[in-house]
Parts: C-alpha cells; sequence; structure tokens
C-alpha cells in the first residue's frame, strides 16, 4: 500500500498548506511547471519525487526530468507528463505515450484545471491535480492524494486553498 500525492503547476510555491496536505502521503508526483530546479529539490527533500518538467520549466530543468515518466508503482503502471489533455482530448504525444506505455493511471497537468475522469476508451484513470501554485488563472489552488491498495485505487481528497494576489 502506498499513499500518493499529486500536484501540478506550482510555479515556485510549496508552502505550509501543501506541505500539511501532502504531510503523510509516501512520495508525491509532480506533473510539471515546477518553477524551478530549487523548488524540485526542496519538495524531493520532503518526500520521494517523481515528476516531469513543464513549459514554463527551461534549461536545466529539461536536463534534469523527462516529458514523459512511465513507472510501475504497487503493480499500477503510471504516465505522467505535463501537456497531456484529458479523454477524448488528449495531446497526440499523449495518445502515442498512452497506447505504447498502456498505463492504468495517466496524469497530466497545464490546464489549472482538477479533474478526475476514468477513461473507458483506454481503461485507465486520468488525473489532472489542478494547479498548486499561487501564479495563474485558476482561483482556488488544488491537489490530489490518494492510496495505491493492490487492485484498489481509494480513499481520493482534494486539497483546496484560495489563491492569494
Amino acid at each position: 500500500m502506498k499513499r500518493i500525492g499529486v500536484i501540478s503547476d506550482t510555479h515556485g510555491t510549496f508552502d505550509e498548506p501543501l506541505r500539511q496536505f501532502l504531510k503523510d502521503v509516501d512520495e508525491i508526483w509532480h506533473a510539471g511547471d515546477f518553477g524551478s530546479l530549487a523548488l524540485a529539490d526542496e519538495i524531493a527533500a520532503f518526500k520521494p519525487l517523481k515528476g516531469v518538467y513543464g513549459n514554463i520549466d527551461g534549461g536545466v530543468m529539461r536536463r534534469v526530468y523527462d516529458e514523459f515518466n512511465c513507472f510501475e508503482c504497487e503493480g499500477k503502471r503510471v504516465l505522467i507528463t505535463h501537456i497531456g489533455g484529458y479523454p477524448r482530448h488528449y495531446s497526440p504525444q499523449a495518445i502515442r505515450m498512452i497506447q505504447t506505455a498502456k498505463p492504468d493511471i495517466f496524469v497530466a497537468g497545464h490546464s489549472h484545471i482538477l479533474k478526475v475522469i476514468f477513461d473507458p476508451i483506454y481503461q485507465l484513470l486520468h488525473i489532472n491535480p489542478g494547479a498548486a501554485g499561487a501564479y495563474g488563472f485558476h482561483s482556488v489552488r488544488t491537489a490530489i492524494r490518494f492510496v495505491i491498495d493492490g487492485d484498489d485505487i481509494r480513499d481520493m481528497e482534494i486539497g483546496e486553498w484560495p489563491r492569494r494576489r
């Protein structure tokens, strides 16, 4: 059993509300737009981190993190990217990766809109955690946490915090 925290679009923010929400997870999955390598390192020092670079992450971030990250977690195949779309509206690159990797869980960020959708076409759970950072058009910061236990994906919770302008 593993407790997973999923965040995206931190844009340089990893503050106390996020830390409190993620304090009991075993690992954090970040779907891009960290904001800096220093922030990625800060998150990785807090909890084990799996992530991808986003469109605002340049230079060194793209040498440290990949555009797609595919891995196994508790027997579930996971695919993460930043700009991936959502069921019936995936990016062409995401479709190719989904068809190749055949993930059980597909995580994408970028839209700043939280979505959790089961995709019956590819038989996967699509997760977009929204935006955890303080920058962007969103008015509410969001993150997700859940448990993977064998075949069960359960106890999904959403964290929400007002974005200070």
